[in-house]
């Protein structure tokens, strides 16, 4: 996996806000390094010695856990006992300073810390301070410990994902980065009304409240419809043709329509079926959809005839949605990211990782590309700091 350099500088957009991440797992650690990424200054509080139990989750990168890596670069680590004697001293300092709190403790431990978005925002009117949790404040769950799988399936990803009575969980941690993206959403926003009013905000994410938003669509067809759609693996339950078919050389290609125009380009130009083009029991979306199997059948009778390549170079000349299923070792080594330079040389407790550059790109900015911290890397100069700026 070849790794690309990335110059850094102090113009990131978010140089000079001060973060300060009480936090463990993915929902906040992912909120907290897009706004590292951006180049906030993020401290990240971590119980001394142990720290952040994604630290341990697995060895994978080294010794390092695959979870930490992907969540935690662009931080600096200050191992913090916030029940010992000088805790509470140390945590006052620190949100008397911050900017920006962020916190996802388990139900109920943030307020006797503290370090709750009520109790940071009460010491500290100019900070945005935002609490994460499973279910958020009141009603039935509230008291519940919510982890990435147990939201989805309490909010109905599982069920429209997978095979019909065979519900799945997504690959990827909707609920824990849907979160992380939610909670950064709203620190901009914060951070951006604090220029009109002086003032913070007090922000409460709910994971379950994120999943929910996430399945509108699902959530609004069978409002209005009182049916439920049924998952059907790789594939759409709304739209047809819409799924994945296998190739002469052993690969797998998805094809994909999302309007009637598309329809008939691909039954004319790439399967060459104007009888399907024209066939009035195929002309609207929903008559797809209901012809689904017939559909399916005649596209992956098609693609078996035909390798990959050929595939992908008709469907792109008909203008026709095409991709292929790729492995996560393929996505390694795709060009799509090796040839834009999206690997990245990052420094670990393990030595140089190689590491996704920030999504958001822009001339203007020079984005900062710092280490992954070692539990308590930064512990001395921080409370050095902090102890200076008290005198």
């Amino acid at each position: 996996m070849a790794e690309v350099s990335q110059e850094s500088g102090p113009n990131a957009p978010l140089a000079g806000v001060l973060v300060v991440a009480f936090e463990q797992a993915v929902s906040a650690p992912y909120c907290t390094r897009l706004l590292g990424d951006l180049g906030a200054r993020v401290l990240k509080v971590e119980a001394p010695n142990i720290g952040d139990f994604t630290r341990d989750y697995d060895d994978a990168v080294r010794g390092l856990g695959a979870h930490f890596a992907w969540l935690n670069r662009n931080k600096e680590s200050l191992a913090l006992d916030m029940k010992s004697a000088e805790g509470p001293e140390v945590v006052a300092r620190l949100i008397a300073r911050a900017d920006v709190v962020v916190q996802n403790f388990s139900p109920g431990a943030a307020a006797r810390l503290g370090i709750d978005a009520a109790s940071v925002h009460a010491a500290n009117p100019a900070a945005v301070a935002v609490d994460i949790s499973g279910y958020g404040t009141g009603g039935p769950l509230a008291h519940r410990r919510a982890y990435d799988l147990l939201v989805q399936a309490e909010a109905g990803s599982c069920a429209i994902t997978g095979e019909p009575g065979r519900p799945a969980k997504p690959g990827i941690p909707i609920a824990d980065a849907g979160t992380g993206l939610h909670a950064a959403i709203a620190v901009l926003a914060a951070l951006h009304d604090r220029h009109r009013t002086g003032r913070g905000a007090a922000i409460e994410i709910g994971m379950f409240d994120v999943v929910a938003d996430l399945v509108g669509w699902a959530l609004n067809y069978t409002a209005h419809t009182g049916t439920e759609r049924e998952p059907n693996g790789m594939s759409s339950p709304m739209v047809s043709p819409y799924g994945a078919y296998p190739t002469r050389d052993g690969a797998t290609v998805v094809l994909g329509t999302t309007n009637d125009a598309e329809w008939r380009r691909l039954a004319l130009e790439l399967l060459e079926r104007p009888d399907l083009a024209n066939d009035p029991a195929y002309a609207s979306n929903e008559q797809r959809c209901a012809a689904r199997p017939r559909i399916d059948a005649v596209i992956a009778g098609w693609t078996a005839d035909r390798d990959l390549g050929d595939v992908l170079a008709g469907a792109d000349a008909a203008r026709i949605g095409c991709a292929t299923v790729n492995s996560i070792g393929d996505v390694l080594t795709h060009p799509q990211l090796s040839e834009r330079g999206r690997w990245v040389p990052v420094g670990s407790p393990v030595g140089e990782i190689a590491s996704l550059a920030a999504v958001p790109t822009s001339p203007s900015w020079r984005l900062p590309l710092g280490a992954i911290p070692v539990v308590g890397e930064h512990t001395a100069a921080i409370l050095n700091e902090l102890i200076n700026e008290g005198a």
